[in-house]
């Protein structure tokens, strides 16, 4: 290699020109076409890279997928040669040709040795930290993954409880209430009830409709007048049936109605009957709302989580928005008020909804901690005018200093106590926004903070899978 092309590189200035020749002898130059593959993600990195004519992308394998990470398309971008100073450094990525590309590539081992013999503190310098910084990056972020993890389980299984535990009560009341319905239709057989007369009970009974919005009290003076009634012509258990009756909509009325169907004898039978089989309807009713419930919430975590879907594809904003509140409903404290402006307008956009759902969660939880349990939490997505879609996370909260805000956005920056956050969520956030060809931004309003995410209607182009080896090597 001629060191005459590495001097005319940014990156070589201030290496004396010994030195840049003896580097120019320990490698070569390589050249790929078009869409042949300089090295893969995940294989050994021992080769450095250093680009001297061309553009070669940056992809990611994402699932049976390849996400467009950013390009090398500047010469004296390098890329590689980890092997140098980690044994055990691989490619973080798949450099793919994108038109004629040169390199001019070193074997690991005989970087180290040069860097070693020029520098020998550096080397020492940069193996320690390129470990360090590996160990505590990846501590870190498995740390901060299974604290979400834990947390929107937790929150799951909160949510799923309740509804469950719904459910489960209303079985065990309506077995009770079908052994009370056999009961009394056992009494009104023995009574010598007729078809015709229990035909126009079944008649009145399918009249009832139960009342809405009637406070307490007025429901417990229907309830005493009703059991008076009951006592009146001789129910003897009226204090067990007129609750029943009351909640399906009886009135004194229909009682008396109810009286002239059946007559004195089998009157008890046959109005334990219409509370019983009241009595299971509504239970049935609360049966199907907790079932519904749970299914609602299974929706939103599978929504959420996009197991079910390609990881990119036309995805709905305003859809991963609200299965993302529906998961952090647990947190919600009640001075908090949700106000949603969503506009029908809004497009969808080809994006990696999972990721983007993890953008919402960090913006409304940070919201959510800012507040401290008090304020309001607004939430908009609309057309962005420049294209694609504009969403605003905002909250009342006491808002942040100006460093706070210049630092927002920085990797491991957090404004939280010890053990309350690893400062990695708005770092995550900003990298998917990036990683989608957009932008996220932060602005300090009159009484309110607020997060913006600006999204293209299109993700960044991705390309299948090709097996092409890399020419020249």
């Amino acid at each position: 290699m001629d060191a005459r092309a590495l001097r005319a590189l940014n990156l070589f200035v201030g290496t004396d020109d010994d030195r840049l020749r003896e580097l120019a002898a320990l490698g070569d130059e390589a050249t790929f076409a078009p869409g042949d593959e300089v090295f893969r993600e995940g294989r050994p990195a021992d080769f450095w890279w250093v680009l001297l004519e061309g553009s070669v992308d940056l992809v990611r394998h994402v699932g049976r997928e390849e996400m467009l990470l950013g390009a090398m398309d500047v010469p004296g971008r390098w890329a590689g040669g980890f092997r140098a100073w980690d044994e055990h450094g691989a490619y973080l990525a798949t450099a793919r040709a994108d038109t004629v590309a040169r390199f001019f590539r070193v074997p690991a081992p005989a970087l180290r040795e040069w860097a070693a013999a020029w520098f020998p503190l550096g080397v020492h310098l940069i193996e320690g930290l390129f470990r360090t910084a590996r160990s505590f990056e990846s501590a870190t972020r498995e740390k901060e993954a299974l604290i979400a993890l834990g947390t929107l389980s937790a929150g799951l299984a909160h949510e799923l409880n309740n509804p469950a535990a719904a459910a489960t009560r209303a079985v065990d009341g309506l077995a009770q209430a079908s052994d009370r319905m056999m009961v009394s239709l056992r009494r009104l057989a023995t009574s010598s009830v007729t078809a015709d007369q229990f035909t126009r009970l079944d008649a009145l009974r399918s009249e009832l409709v139960p009342p809405a919005g009637v406070d307490a009290m007025a429901r417990a003076d229907r309830e005493d007048a009703l059991a008076q009634w009951l006592s009146r012509h001789g129910v003897a258990r009226h204090w067990l049936i007129a609750g029943p009756l009351t909640a399906a909509g009886v009135d004194l009325s229909w009682c008396e109605r109810a009286a002239e169907v059946l007559g004195a004898g089998p009157l008890e039978a046959g109005l334990e009957w219409v509370a019983s089989s009241s009595s299971a309807a509504k239970l049935l009713g609360e049966v199907k709302q907790a079932t519904q419930r749970i299914s609602h919430l299974v929706t939103a975590a599978k929504s959420y989580s996009q197991l079910d879907r390609a990881s990119v594809q036309s995805s709905d904003v305003v859809e991963g928005l609200e299965s993302t509140l529906m998961m952090l409903a647990h947190r919600f404290p009640q001075g908090v008020t949700v106000v949603r402006d969503y506009d029908p307008e809004a497009p969808r956009i080809e994006a990696a909804a999972a990721e983007l759902n993890q953008v919402w969660t960090h913006l409304i939880g940070n919201a959510l901690d800012a507040m401290a349990g008090r304020g309001t939490l607004r939430i908009s997505a609309r057309a962005d005018p420049h294209g694609g879609v504009l969403v605003e996370v905002g909250d009342t909260g006491p808002g942040m200093s100006e460093e706070t805000r210049l630092h927002a956005f920085d990797p491991f920056f957090t404004t939280k106590g010890v053990g309350e956050g690893a400062g990695l969520g708005l770092d995550l956030s900003r990298r998917i926004v990036e990683r989608h060809a957009g932008h996220i931004g932060l602005d300090l309003r009159p009484g309110e903070t607020v997060f913006s995410v600006r999204l293209p209607p299109s993700a960044p182009q991705r390309r299948p899978v090709q097996n092409s080896s890399p020419s020249g090597s």
